[in-house]
């Protein structure tokens, strides 16, 4: 069933762009525009965010329903809020790629023969994103439900930006701030508002709300999104520096190139003394890192038991998430497939584990 609504996700996701040709003419402005965020918003990917849309919708809604087009229609808004978000994240984290193909600066910057194609390439970015937000607006507004729960839910979509908005705001504080200042709590921080809110907690819940769920199941979704995004995010740490580039399919420096304040990092830092510490912030802080680099760091997060501290962190979030879920009134089938979407996610961790658990 995850299989099929993929599929029609990745439908509807062209028949909503081929509606906004007509309704918006974004063609006749500028075909490049159009075809610009056509192309990125029709990438490969995993669709995630709209079928837990789908699933919180279904899991409280009458057994038996079925997912109209309408319901697919309106679950794209979450992939168009995703991309948004990607677009102008890659503008401040000078990305060169995105989903295997260049980032939307990098594909505007050939727009117009001019002076300063980079900075051409960024200005325009930031519009099309804005325009990509405008769409995941109208996505929304495509289905067709009760307009109170429809209203509530759209409250909940707009929050769940402005959160998503401030995540990258402390994000990008702590990347020019000093390691010293950043504190395990801020990096929960920003795993929360940049991570969990929107990836998770925000699909489940907006589809809940649509479908009528009782107000006493709303915070339980929320609990449940924080506990897998938290979980999440810090496995996609834990990849980012332990895994190989074959296995994430980008460069395994990216991170350490861009001093990114991870868990592992600021549990490390915190933990270290004497040369140890002192190497350590010596390596973090150049500009350009090797592979030598990322060896050397690897074995001071390893010594610092920061690694094991990170796996044991995934663990209890996962632990705590799979019991909030079995208190969830979510149809069983529906309830089930949550579980099978997100759950197989933690592989990576469990892998790394097995291979470095010992130290």
């Amino acid at each position: 069933m995850l299989t099929t609504f993929k599929k029609e996700i990745d439908i509807s996701i062209g028949l909503f762009l081929d509606h906004v040709a007509k309704d918006y003419k974004l063609h006749l402005v500028d075909p490049l525009l159009f075809k610009s965020i056509r192309e990125f918003s029709l990438r490969e990917g995993k669709r995630i965010r709209p079928i837990l849309l789908l699933l919180g919708y279904l899991g409280y809604s009458p057994k038996g329903k079925k997912p109209s087009r309408s319901l697919y229609n309106a679950s794209t808004c979450i992939e168009f809020l995703h991309n948004f978000m990607l677009i102008h994240d890659d503008i401040i984290d000078c990305a060169d790629l995105r989903r295997g193909k260049p980032t939307m600066h990098r594909v505007l910057n050939a727009t117009v023969p001019c002076a300063n194609p980079n900075k051409l390439g960024v200005d325009l970015a930031i519009i099309a994103g804005d325009i990509v937000y405008a769409l995941a607006i109208d996505a929304f507004l495509s289905i067709k439900e009760d307009p109170q729960r429809k209203e509530a839910a759209l409250k909940y979509f707009i929050q769940t930006a402005a959160f998503t908005a401030m995540g990258e705001f402390v994000d990008t504080v702590h990347g020019v701030d000093e390691l010293k200042n950043i504190k395990e709590e801020d990096v929960f921080l920003n795993y929360s508002l940049k991570t969990a809110r929107y990836t998770f907690d925000c699909p489940l819940v907006t589809g809940a709300i649509l479908a009528g769920a009782p107000k006493s199941e709303i915070p339980k979704l929320a609990a449940f999104g924080l506990c897998i995004g938290q979980a999440f995010q810090i496995q996609d740490d834990i990849i980012g520096l332990f895994e190989t580039e074959e296995a994430i399919g980008k460069s395994i420096l990216s991170d350490l190139d861009e001093q990114k304040k991870t868990l592992l990092i600021v549990h490390a830092y915190a933990g270290l003394k004497g040369r140890d510490l002192t190497a350590m912030t010596r390596i973090f802080l150049k500009t350009k890192k090797n592979l030598t680099d990322q060896e050397a760091i690897k074995a001071l997060v390893i010594k610092a038991g920061s690694l094991h501290y990170a796996l044991e962190a995934v663990d209890t979030r996962i632990t705590k998430a799979k019991k909030i879920l079995a208190t969830l009134k979510i149809t069983p089938p529906y309830k089930e497939l949550v579980g099978e979407a997100l759950f197989k996610f933690f592989d990576q961790s469990t892998t790394i584990a097995g291979r470095y658990r010992k130290n």
